[in-house]
């Protein structure tokens, strides 16, 4: 049986927010509201939304300040809608935990397919897995093997880590601050730019055309994603 998914539309700016929830609704989620940070808190503990749609330039508790809160104690998928050109504020978000961001103005279609692919891949990490499979490349995570067309590819322990970081989640954004936490052959001292080096690598290794990445995909400004089917 289907069930209907909730999503929790943070969002001071009336007219945006009666837009966002005629198309949802008409998308077949159930929408709640909510139009400042402390009600948008009070809304996620009440409410338990399966996703929450966060506009950052929020009066009093922005959605910044309202991330950084849930992610305390909640892993709910969270997509930052913001009208600010600064990519300082996107990363911010993402480092933060959101999922995803879209900025205003945006086609309302393009939002709601964001929400349904930020659900999807939410649903896919529960399943957790040992073996990552994606197109062609496979990952096998307790034997730290990984085959591309069947043929076995040879990575340093950083470079699996990277790839297996990144393929957990695929679509996620991952700014190189975070890839440089979450990755521990990764040294303090080179910093981000060393993430660059092991992404060139690792593309040498398990794509096709490195040119033009299936798998990993830059996204200008902010990071990597592991490129969704």
């Amino acid at each position: 049986m289907h069930t209907v998914k909730k999503v929790l539309v943070v969002e001071d700016e009336l007219k945006i927010a009666r837009l966002v929830r005629d198309y949802l609704t008409g998308a077949g989620f159930a929408v709640v509201e909510a139009t400042d940070g402390e009600a948008a808190l009070s809304m996620a503990r009440a409410e338990r939304p399966d996703m929450i749609l966060m506009d950052l330039g929020l009066p009093g508790l922005d959605g910044l300040d309202v991330t950084r809160r849930l992610r305390q104690t909640s892993s709910v998928p969270i997509i930052m809608l913001t009208a600010r050109a600064e990519e300082t504020d996107r990363v911010v978000g993402l480092e933060l935990g959101a999922d995803d961001y879209i900025t205003k103005p945006f086609s309302p279609k393009e939002l709601v397919a964001r929400i349904r692919a930020v659900l999807r891949r939410a649903e896919n990490t529960l399943g957790g897995g040992d073996v990552i499979t994606a197109r062609d490349v496979t990952i096998d995570i307790p034997k730290m093997r990984v085959t591309v067309a069947g043929e076995n590819v040879e990575l340093t322990t950083s470079e699996f880590e990277l790839l297996v970081t990144l393929a957990r989640h695929p679509g996620r954004i991952y700014t190189r601050a975070q890839l440089l936490e979450l990755i521990k052959g990764i040294s303090f001292e080179s910093y981000e730019r060393s993430v660059d080096a092991h992404i060139k690598n690792l593309r040498k290794k398990i794509e096709h055309d490195p040119r033009r990445p299936l798998y990993i995909q830059t996204v200008y400004g902010v990071g990597y994603r592991f490129g969704d089917e």
